[in-house]
């Protein structure tokens, strides 16, 4: 679900507030590292060096984007 609500919103930055209640039903005051952690288990399935992901990128300080 992570992977497609990503997809879907390409090149937009998607915040963890937003994801979090979307993806895996969460209410939005309940601070947890699900997204960070499920993203960096997209990049290890998905990206050549996922230390230097290519197209799941993070935007500090507001969330999460994906690039053709």
């Amino acid at each position: 679900m992570l992977l497609r609500y990503l997809i879907d919103r390409r090149g937009s930055v998607v915040s963890r507030d937003e994801l979090l209640p979307t993806v895996w039903e969460y209410q939005t005051e309940v601070s947890s590292r699900t997204v960070d952690v499920h993203v960096a288990w997209l990049r290890q399935k998905l990206e050549v060096n996922p230390q230097s992901p290519k197209y799941t990128q993070m935007v500090r300080g507001i969330g999460y984007t994906s690039k053709d």
